[in-house]
């Protein structure tokens, strides 16, 4: 007889296997008498450690850089920065004064900020998988354990964990592995970001009921109902790829016949073959990043052009947004040499450095968006532009890029040129930025990040890197509503764009475009079908009156009901 078990779905995909449990570190030899404890030797050991946890992440991140993108490996730099935590350092090192060898030392320093994150709401309880992560990595460094190879399950596996972290969730082959599930875990925990990159199916938050399903057993998870089915019969069983029947390769409108573009995100060249498959109407981000990653040199002008054509091959029909390089901030380039800043986030990025440091870099990238602009439908935007000049500037390139290849007798075209509006600067001024450009293009991200002056990396303050809360979704309706007066259409490229839940809120908010995560194209497609946008508009209306996230949540639950 079957068992159904509910938790908090997060990629909208089902999948069926047997289980295989991954445990983590947790049982250490017994203390020793501390009067046999080398102090300089188990400090030693623990600095030690860490230098190898250093390694681990790097490695890590580049992995992960290449498989899902910049954004899901920037999680490891967050984790090589609790390694170098002084709070947690220390707490190691007075614990070892005291007696303890370094695993029980690590142990002990990391429970208080353990239990303090845990102990919080929302995003906030979410980071603290993080901190168990890093500890969990410290203490298998120390105890000389083998890894666990995630990378290598076999076909059809179903991972149960009480907890899995990004380091873990990372290794997954989506190829192989039917599903996760967690005792534990919210939708925005790294475990879930990643399932979606990888589109796993995955439901998190289960409970403690999950921990009485045995190894071998089978099992589904359909994470699009928030759903672990133990001894599914054969009709659940037949649920297993559902999913791919509602991909819907068309264009989609609401009820009353709104259409509104759903496009992908990519962050590799790899990465649009999956966005194709998912039905994506073209691409609405396309970051450059990776093309001046990983080398000793920026790349020339046709090997720009190269790529960027064969994006706007994988999309022939639809339009390509290609976001020029935004660098600075948490990504860096060695052979740029950037400076060393104090509060890099606020510091030369994005459009900033195309205007300066990186401006031969930044005219080499025009020319090759300008040839590749004959070549199908693109369209180009800058990022982190804060005011009128910048973007006066930066347009006033593209005329003069354009004239030099009329000179040279170049084919090219000038693509449709957009802004990103990211920063409370650019919300105060979309109006004239609008008048200037084709499009703007909501970076809720960094929107977040700025209006609530929350850095998205600090775990401090992650419960304030939320979107709905009231400031940000008036600065988003305020961007909507004057740049289409200054006859700019508006997309949204950032991870609220991609969450099924909010569709009707964006909607409601006069969205014309949405760009996500591939995985979630299809049920957002759907979700976009059953929706009347005049009804949409109504409710989006009462939800910004609220003046709390509180109020905003409850508003988003009760759905047609308030």
């Amino acid at each position: 007889m079957s068992v159904e078990l509910t938790g908090t779905g997060v990629t909208p995909r089902v999948g069926f296997g047997n289980v295989i449990w991954h445990r983590g570190v947790t049982d250490l030899p017994p203390l020793p008498d501390p009067k046999t404890v080398d102090t300089d030797e188990e400090i030693a050991r623990f600095e030690a450690a860490c230098e190898r946890g250093h390694d681990e992440l790097a490695d890590e991140r580049d992995q992960t850089r290449d498989r899902l993108g910049e954004d899901e490996a920037e999680i490891f730099d967050a984790h090589r920065a609790f390694l170098d935590d002084p709070e947690i350092t220390g707490s190691v090192e007075v614990a070892i004064e005291n007696g303890l060898p370094a695993p029980h030392a690590v142990r002990q320093a990391f429970e208080d900020p353990i239990a303090r994150l845990a102990g919080l709401e929302g995003q906030m309880a979410e980071r603290a998988d993080d901190l168990r992560d890093v500890r969990d990595r410290l203490l298998r460094i120390l105890t000389d354990r083998e890894r666990t190879d995630l990378g290598d399950l076999p076909d059809g596996a179903v991972l149960l964990a009480e907890r899995l972290g990004p380091s873990d969730t990372a290794q997954l082959d989506p190829e192989a592995v039917a599903g996760f599930a967690t005792v534990f875990g919210g939708r925005t925990s790294h475990a879930a970001i990643f399932a979606r990159s990888l589109g796993i199916p995955a439901v998190v938050g289960v409970g403690d009921e999950l921990g009485q399903v045995g190894d071998g057993r089978p099992v589904l998870v359909d994470g699009t109902d928030g759903l672990v089915v133990i001894d599914p019969d054969e009709s659940a069983r037949n649920r297993v790829g559902d999913e791919e029947t509602e991909i819907i390769p068309n264009h989609v409108t609401t009820t009353d016949g709104t259409e509104i573009e759903v496009a992908g995100n990519v962050g590799t060249l790899a990465e649009l073959d999956t966005a194709n498959e998912q039905g994506a109407d073209g691409i609405g981000l396309f970051r450059t990043e990776f093309l001046f990653l990983d080398r000793d040199a920026p790349p020339d002008e046709d090997e720009q052009y190269d790529a960027y054509v064969e994006a706007l091959s994988a999309f022939p029909n639809d339009r390509v947004i290609i976001r020029t390089l935004d660098i600075g901030g948490d990504k860096q380039i060695p052979y740029l040499d950037a400076p060393e800043e104090g509060n890099p986030f606020l510091g030369t990025r994005g459009i900033r450095r195309s205007l300066g440091s990186d401006a031969d870099l930044f005219e080499t990238q025009l020319c090759a968006l300008l040839r590749a602009g004959s070549e199908g439908n693109l369209a180009v935007m800058f990022p982190l532009v804060s005011h009128v000049e910048e973007l006066d500037a930066a347009l006033s390139l593209v005329e003069d890029v354009a004239e030099d290849l009329i000179e040279d007798g170049i084919e090219h075209k000038i693509p449709e040129i957009g802004v990103m509006i990211e920063t409370p600067g650019s919300v105060f001024v979309a109006e004239s930025l609008a008048s200037r450009v084709d499009f703007c293009s909501i970076g809720t991200n960094d929107l977040t990040q700025y209006v609530m002056a929350a850095d998205r990396e600090n775990e401090h303050v992650a419960d304030l890197h939320d979107p709905l809360h009231p400031p940000v979704l008036r600065a988003i309706r305020r961007t909507i509503e004057v740049s289409h007066e200054g006859g700019a259409w508006v997309g949204m490229c950032g991870e609220m764009a991609g969450d099924p839940e909010l569709t009707e809120l964006l909607v409601g908010l006069g969205l014309d475009e949405l760009s996500m995560s591939a995985v979630t194209v299809p049920k957002v497609k759907s979700t976009l079908e059953t929706i009347d946008a005049e009804d949409a508009r109504e409710r989006a209306e009462r939800l910004l009156r609220s003046e709390t996230r509180t109020e905003v949540r409850r508003l988003l639950s009760e759905g047609t009901d308030e």
